[in-house]
């Protein structure tokens, strides 16, 4: 891999999606051509991954303009990291929906490879005006996704839980581009390579800071803006819940990484961010637990994670933000797969509140076997990848200084078991219902069940070998820690 062809994680997603809009084609064709994209992305990946997994840094300004003029694409260990762990969600999303028929659509291939190229472009992009770009590039096909899978038969909650989402998204771009628009009046760059410490060169340049950095926290669904996520989440399509949940608030959690670490410099966001992380990681689970459905116990539980996650960022040590970013990564695979199992059940034997369909241990084993998987690696319960991240973020919490911190993660993540257990025991304990047992037409294929089984077994090596997650976590650490090589290959100086 290397620096010219960057730009073509962009590219090629966006070229094959206007030709699938453009060339009508048989649905086993356009469901090809979707997963041989999306696979190579994947491939490309990986081999970027192991470019800059000792610390290399690939630059390329696209159009040949000097840095500080183009559009910089730059790939370093975290965002190699960060562009595996998403495709591969989406390679194994969109396995889910061939499987299920939802990719039969004509419009759903090409709207995937929209959003992939939205995200692939965000998390290489280093420029912020860019970043904001990329995210509208993401979002705006994700509103057609939304409408695609309700289109006709979307009940009144969908359909305001569809508005709710297209609303915040847009209001929060607008938040996001006036703290570029302030950053720049302050400091007259936007790119990232001339902003290190920008935060601290005048009021202007801070005021666009904590305005850009609070857009980002409302759509990463941070406390207290978390709430838009609880009322929309659970009433999307199963798939499209799924991906967006592995797309758009991690891009959202890896841009707070990025950007705060470049902004704030050495100072890192400071004791505020901590409080704030560690208030959305408790109400998070506190309110998974007062509900009664699985995709909102899920949906839920996303906030609360991502208040792990962002503990990293807030605590700023190396310790802390290589436990932030291996903990970004294991929450892709574990919600991902939770979200896919719940999903398979829900295609089989319909959407119902917990304790309505039951017994489902003994007749989907599979399924049964990946959820709980992802469910105990999400509890961090060895010997998942769940249990290597809690470590990491409460060992390096303790380290800091931080007990109170450290004390709430490891209290969370109990309360985090109770609810994975209560849909545990509320969909595959117990005994079967009659009317279910009588009929094997609702049985869950292979295929249904395989996308989330690869994505546990993944938590699994993760989880015994670690080394093979922190060794580019520590890396990307490094990197946000001391961004020199960083800054110096983006701004071309």
């Amino acid at each position: 891999m290397t620096a010219p062809l960057l730009p073509l994680f962009v590219a090629l997603p966006l070229l094959v999606a206007g030709v699938l809009v453009g060339v009508r084609m048989p649905r086993p064709a356009r469901r090809t051509i979707l997963l041989v994209v999306l696979v190579a992305d994947l491939v490309a990946a990986g081999a970027l991954l192991a470019r800059t997994w000792s610390g290399a840094v690939l630059v390329e300004h696209v159009g040949g303009w000097d840095g500080g003029l183009a559009i910089p694409l730059v790939a370093d260990a975290f965002s190699g990291l960060m562009l595996v762990t998403t495709v591969l969600l989406t390679v194994l999303t969109v396995a889910f929906a061939c499987a299920t028929g939802t990719a039969d659509e004509p419009f759903f291939a090409p709207l995937v490879l929209l959003v992939t190229a939205g995200v692939n472009g965000a998390l290489l992009t280093a420029d912020l005006f860019n970043l904001f770009v990329f995210i509208e590039i993401m979002l705006l096909p994700s509103y057609g996704l939304i409408l695609l899978a309700h289109r006709g038969r979307g009940s009144r909650q969908q359909v305001t839980a569809s508005r709710i989402y297209v609303t915040v998204n847009l209001l929060t771009s607008t938040i996001f581009l006036v703290g570029v628009a302030l950053i720049y009046a302050g400091t007259g760059r936007v790119s990232l390579g001339d902003l290190h410490g920008a935060a601290h060169t005048s009021p202007t340049a801070l005021l666009g800071t904590v305005i850009l950095l609070s857009a980002l926290g409302i759509k990463a669904a941070v406390f207290p803006a978390h709430g838009w996520l609880g009322q929309t989440y659970p009433s999307m399509p199963p798939v499209v819940t799924a991906l967006f949940s592995a797309l758009h608030t991690k891009v959202a959690v890896y841009a707070l990484f990025r950007v705060g670490a470049i902004l704030f410099g050495e100072t890192g966001p400071g004791p505020i961010a901590l409080a704030v992380f560690t208030l959305s990681m408790i109400v998070g689970v506190l309110a998974a637990i007062g509900e009664n459905d699985s995709r909102s116990i899920l949906s839920f539980h996303m906030v609360s994670q991502i208040g792990y996650v962002l503990l990293g960022l807030a605590l700023f040590t190396p310790a802390g933000l290589s436990a932030g970013v291996f903990y970004l990564v294991h929450n892709i695979l574990a919600k991902g797969a939770l979200f896919l199992s719940v999903a398979a059940v829900e295609d089989r034997y319909g959407r119902s509140s917990l304790g309505t369909v039951t017994g489902l241990l003994r007749r989907e084993p599979l399924t049964a076997a990946a959820f709980f998987g992802a469910a105990i690696s999400l509890a961090g319960l060895p010997p998942f990848s769940g249990f290597v991240a809690k470590l990491a973020i409460i060992t390096a919490s303790f380290s800091a200084g931080q007990w109170l911190v450290g004390a709430a993660a490891l209290g969370v993540s109990l309360y985090t078991l109770m609810s994975m257990l209560k849909i545990w025991g509320g969909t595959f304990l117990g005994a079967a219902n009659p009317e279910i047992t009588e009929d094997d037409s609702h049985r869950i294929p292979f295929s249904f069940a395989a996308p989330a089984l690869v994505l546990v077994v993944i938590s699994l090596v993760l989880g015994v070998g670690g080394q093979l997650l922190l060794a580019p976590a520590t890396t990307a650490a490094q990197s946000l820690i001391d961004p020199t090589i960083y800054l110096q290959e983006v701004s071309g100086r």
